[in-house]
């Protein structure tokens, strides 16, 4: 009697674990058969792909502003990246941690944030290698310090994004508008347009240039604009087992524009595909 009770714990146990593992399986392989139909391009080191992504990122960005301030960007507003269905994916961003050096010693935690995308069109490098997405992403003012949140005020970000690619280079572009839900003509609206030239060398090198536009509508900046040029290099994916990897990036924006809200910045990017 005892081995029998014994025994019907056991199954009761492992029938959830069983089923458990069933379901992260089948998540895993729909998210796998989700990728295997759109382009195997890297993601830029600034531009947001138009590709869907399953992965752990984390970023760096290190501005240099005038009077020889500078500002420290630890996170960068990204985090966790997730494919829950074939088309879709979820983008859960940390708080980035802001620190400012020179005269200004206010730091802080900045905004919350979170993106959706939803792929239109798609097809793999032997089908045609391209892809259409939308974006949909939403800012919450939950930043602290004076000047580590975007203005008290809740704003969503429309955005078109596609790619094509050309044997081993590729073409990534996204379009995109801030827009808060009030306070506007004191914070303004940003419109925003990055595009990324990139090649594919020796299986893990994928050097790039981006050019990142900015014009602002209202707000304190109103009716400038500011352009970025961005030489980069990513490095990856590098498999470490199974579907995790490792993919690592670094790039350097220089000001093309004679108004710029900073002259140069560094970037760097640490990802965990899976």
């Amino acid at each position: 009697m005892q081995r029998k009770w014994v025994g019907a714990i056991l199954v009761g146990v492992s029938l959830p674990l069983a089923a458990q593992a069933d379901w992260v399986g089948d998540w895993l392989a729909m998210a796998s058969h989700s990728q295997a139909e759109q382009p195997h391009w890297a993601t830029p080191v600034a531009t947001v792909t138009p590709r869907l992504e399953q992965e752990f990122r984390t970023d760096y960005l290190h501005e240099y502003l005038p009077a020889d301030q500078y500002l420290s960007n630890y996170g960068n507003g990204k985090g966790l990246e997730v494919i829950p269905t074939e088309n879709i994916e979820l983008l859960l961003n940390v708080p980035p941690y802001l620190q400012h050096g020179g005269a200004s010693q206010k730091n802080g935690f900045g905004d919350y944030s979170m993106t959706g995308k939803y792929r239109f069109l798609s097809a793999n490098e032997q089908s045609g290698n391209y892809i259409v997405t939308g974006f949909l992403g939403i800012s919450l003012p939950t930043g602290t310090g004076a000047v580590a949140t975007s203005g008290q005020a809740v704003s969503i970000t429309p955005t078109i994004a596609g790619g094509k690619g050309f044997g081993d280079f590729d073409i990534q572009s996204t379009v995109g508008i801030q827009l808060p839900v009030d306070r506007v003509q004191k914070i303004g609206r940003t419109l925003s347009w990055n595009t990324t030239l990139q090649y594919h060398a020796y299986q893990y090198f994928w050097p790039e240039v981006e050019v990142n536009y900015t014009h602002y509508i209202a707000g304190e900046n109103d009716n400038k604009t500011q352009v970025l040029i961005t030489p980069g290099l990513v490095l990856g994916k590098f498999v470490i087992k199974d579907r995790w990897g490792v993919t690592l990036g670094a790039g350097y924006q220089v000001a093309a524009t004679h108004f710029n809200t900073y002259d140069h910045a560094v970037l760097a990017t640490a990802r965990m595909p899976f």
